[in-house]
């Protein structure tokens, strides 16, 4: 039983982020992902992702300028470390100190046992994905 639940649940959150994908491709108006980035790093990496949100000067480490991560990545979107970074629930070698909030935990607190036992993880990981998704967009 549990692994068709987590397959359904799996099934969810790739169908989740596809959807996501196409809304912003397909000019559907804002896309959800815009809209998660704009809710959790806007204020510090800034509406463009160049690090330069509002919160900068009050920073101790300047935020990563987000549209230069293939660039900086030898021409590859490092999908999965920028999934970790972001939901930060793991300490993901070489990324140092933790200056960035843990959005990961963050959603799991907001919505609790809203989704149940295993779709709170998706709904977590789904925004999460959201957040990759659209930082893969803007890259330069």
């Amino acid at each position: 039983m549990k692994t068709r639940t987590t397959g359904r649940v799996l099934t969810m959150v790739f169908a989740l982020g596809a959807s996501v994908t196409s809304v912003a491709a397909n000019g559907g108006g804002v896309a959800p992902s815009a809209n998660e980035y704009r809710n959790s790093c806007a204020v510090c990496h800034g509406d463009d992702g160049r690090g330069d949100g509002n919160l900068v000067n009050f920073l101790n480490v300047k935020p990563t300028d987000l549209t230069k991560l293939t660039e900086n990545n030898h021409g590859e979107f490092p999908f999965l470390r920028v999934f970790q970074v972001i939901d930060g629930r793991s300490m993901v070698s070489g990324h140092g100190t933790r200056d960035m909030p843990v959005w990961g935990k963050r959603y799991v607190e907001e919505m609790g046992e809203s989704y149940g036992p295993y779709g709170g993880e998706a709904a977590v990981r789904a925004r999460v994905l959201d957040l990759v998704y659209y930082i893969q967009s803007i890259q330069n």
